[in-house]
């Protein structure tokens, strides 16, 4: 099913939590709704779902007019991060519910929904947990049993909220990958919702950035990584160091940092920020740099480093800690060498604002 979004608007109470969301998703494809708590993604998720309704706006599938259907009127895949099961019910009787409670007229029959069990409860690899109940189940094992039982009625769209969020991390890797096999098998039009950036762009077709009731940015992961289309973007991408340059044709300039690997680039000249992720921050020990070391710390694989200087403040630097030349130490002097960054111009508004991804070759350790 091929989904357009147009102009989407909702508030709660005073709070306006949407704020005119414009969304095409195509048939088959898999999308991830991206985004901090407070950014409107759940509730983007339940209009779809028919469990909010907007203020304004227009959501179609396939061309019919949802905003005119009930949620049972619009087969539903739902899934929830808590599972939802019934705890009075084994695993054959959750993932037949949604086969037993349609009307009498399109109700399968009894030998129909048997085989469709059977049937799931191969493609989930779980028949051995056809008689347990959701007590006797692992986290990983109860959400197999909640998309069983959303997938059971053939959905037009499967929807996920946060479905992993309650899992430990190597359950949540093991199921990404499990479900990104169950979107291609089945072919549904899928979207999920998540905080998390790596669960977001290893599964998704595309990736919608939300923030604030806003969309800021939709892309591929490799797109958004490189070319952030907001500051809002750039930080919630990690580019938590936010360093103040000049312009001056074409290229920035600050005292104390290397900028050399920076090419020229069209914007004017003034002030600009410079939006970095620390582990894109060479440090280069300089008995005359302008940036001391006042912290120091090393996680076994990386190190991480405190540098401050007497204008710009502190920033973080995180490298790999094999690679750390000797001498990086609390009181070492450096120059700090900017390798990929992105610059946006200032004081303009956030969403206006002129915006150009800064490229430069890798650190060697880096390379692939």
């Amino acid at each position: 099913m091929a989904i357009q979004i147009n102009q989407l608007a909702k508030h709660f109470g005073q709070t306006q939590v949407l704020r005119g969301i414009d969304l095409n998703i195509e048939k088959g494809e898999l999308v991830a709704l991206l985004g901090p708590s407070g950014s409107g993604k759940t509730t983007l998720l339940k209009i779809i779902a028919g469990l909010e309704w907007p203020d304004a706006g227009a959501l179609q599938v396939d061309g019919a007019d949802w905003l005119q259907l009930a949620a049972k009127d619009r087969r539903i895949g739902f899934v929830f991060q808590q599972y939802a099961l019934f705890p009075h019910m084994s695993v054959r009787d959750n993932l037949a519910f949604g086969l037993t409670v349609g009307s009498r007229a399109n109700r399968p029959g009894k030998d129909v929904i048997r085989r469709k069990v059977d049937e799931l409860l191969q493609f989930l690899q779980i028949p051995q947990l056809a008689n347990r109940f959701p007590t006797q189940l692992s986290g990983g094992q109860k959400q197999r049993v909640a998309l069983g039982r959303a997938l059971a009625i053939t959905p037009s769209v499967l929807l996920l909220d946060e479905p992993f969020g309650a899992l430990d991390a190597a359950i949540r890797r093991d199921l990404r990958r499990w479900l990104r096999d169950v979107h291609e098998a089945t072919g549904s039009t899928t979207i999920f919702v998540t905080h998390d950036q790596e669960e977001a762009f290893e599964l998704a077709d595309r990736v919608v950035v939300m923030g604030d009731g806003k969309i800021e940015q939709i892309g591929t992961a490799d797109q958004i990584h490189d070319h952030p289309a907001s500051p809002f973007v750039a930080r919630f991408m990690g580019a938590t160091v936010e360093l103040p340059v000049q312009m001056h044709a074409g290229r920035p300039e600050a005292r104390g940092l290397d900028l050399s690997r920076i090419a020229r680039r069209p914007l004017p000249d003034g002030a600009a920020t410079l939006f970095v992720r620390p582990q894109d921050i060479t440090p280069v020990l300089d008995p005359h740099g302008d940036w001391t070391v006042t912290r120091r710390s090393s996680t076994g694989a990386q190190l991480r480093l405190v540098a401050t200087h007497p204008t710009l403040g502190e920033v973080e630097v995180d490298l790999p800690r094999r690679d750390a030349p000797d001498g990086l130490a609390a009181g070492a002097t450096l120059t700090l060498r900017i390798e990929v960054g992105t610059l946006f111009t200032t004081p303009a508004a956030p969403q206006t604002a002129a915006t150009h991804t800064l490229h430069a070759a890798p650190r060697k350790e880096n390379a692939q």
